[in-house]
């Protein structure tokens, strides 16, 4: 291609970027209008369910215009103007389960982008008692794992807090191998958690690095770290991890399983609105009497009501379970079910459904 041509093209790429700065600023504005009447009314700022049927609406156009992004960059592009319509109207305090540059922290910043600010908290109760004291408006908590199960301390907490759900997010667990060796033989020893080489162990094994010593830490952060500062040293730990400490990759997605995911709970003290695709997360404790765990199931399926998910837990030294069902806790069938059982039910949440289950 001739210079000059080239030059054309970047002349139209730069008008296109003038255009979309200048309707970006236009939604600016509009967003302030909406924040001033939000504040009056005390409207909740994030509505999950509003940005859910905007992205499903442009990927319909999209798809009707054949164009060429997909779903996943729709939301890449526009969960961020949406962060920063939010970040506008009120900013926004999220707290996670630190440390930086966890997954959690990856699941924060994946839904309320990068204006936003993020308070690394060092345990799930934390979480829950910043949220539910008014220090901060969001919490991010890990609920499960696909490899590893339930996390017992965000069940309690839900048992013990009157926060909500708000929203889910699940997110696919890579590890990096991440060094400044240039070469795998100058690697001597490897940081990370001890779950991460465990998740690693094949990739370790078929490049000999099993042979070197692997070093058990607190966090995969941490591991970063110390490899960003130590000859001869490596990590394992996330993308974003190593990129915070500027530590380069060397492998990406070295875990063993490549359906790793873990999901986690955005939790609030607001409840959602109806989206038409929703899933919503009870605690359940029944009384000591025959057959009471069947008649609940038995009146969840006469309403045509999905269970996703029933585990159990001991909280306090009480049986109670967990369950994830399809739809809203107003839809009226939903309603029904859930009054006859009150006395049971907690209701901790209706949020838009990203998954069926992990």
């Amino acid at each position: 291609m001739s210079e000059e041509g080239l030059l054309e093209l970047r002349n139209k790429l730069d008008k296109i970027d003038n255009d979309l700065l200048e309707l970006i600023n236009q939604r600016m504005k509009i967003v302030h209008e909406v924040g001033a009447l939000k504040a009056k009314s005390g409207g909740a700022i994030y509505r999950p369910e509003r940005e859910k049927s905007i992205i499903d609406r442009l990927e319909k156009i999209n798809t009707e215009n054949s164009g060429l992004l997909n779903r996943s960059a729709i939301e890449a592009l526009f969960l961020e103007i949406f962060a920063i319509s939010r970040n506008i109207e009120l900013p926004e305090n999220i707290a996670y389960l630190g440390p930086e540059g966890s997954f959690t922290h990856q699941a924060a910043e994946g839904r309320f982008g990068a204006m936003s600010s993020y308070i690394s908290i060092g345990s799930i109760n934390g979480i829950f008692r910043e949220v539910d004291t008014k220090k901060v408006r969001f919490g991010v908590v890990p609920i499960e794992n696909s490899s590893n199960g339930i996390v017992t301390d965000t069940i309690n907490c839900l048992s013990n807090y009157n926060l909500k759900i708000i929203a889910e997010v699940v997110l696919d667990i890579h590890h990096t191998l991440a060094t400044t060796c240039d070469k795998i033989s100058d690697i001597k020893r490897i940081y990370s958690k001890d779950i991460a080489f465990e998740q690693c162990r094949k990739f370790l094994a078929n490049f000999g690095l099993d042979e070197v010593e692997l070093i058990p830490i607190e966090s995969t952060t941490k591991a970063a770290r110390i490899a960003a500062n130590e000859p001869g040293s490596a990590a394992i730990c996330p993308h974003v991890g190593a990129k915070l400490h500027n530590l380069p990759i060397l492998f990406e997605n070295i875990e063993d399983k490549d359906n790793n995911k873990t999901r986690f709970f955005i939790i609030s003290d607001f409840e959602n609105a109806s989206s038409g695709n929703d899933k919503t997360s009870i605690l359940v404790k029944f009384p000591d009497k025959q057959g009471v765990l069947v008649q609940f199931l038995t009146d969840f399926n006469e309403a045509g009501i999905n269970l996703t998910k029933i585990k159990s837990h001991i909280v306090e030294g009480n049986s109670i379970f967990f369950i994830d069902f399809d739809g809203h806790k107003d839809d009226e069938n939903v309603k029904k079910v859930l009054e006859k059982h009150k006395s049971s039910v907690k209701v901790l949440g209706s949020y838009v459904k990203e998954i069926n289950d992990i």
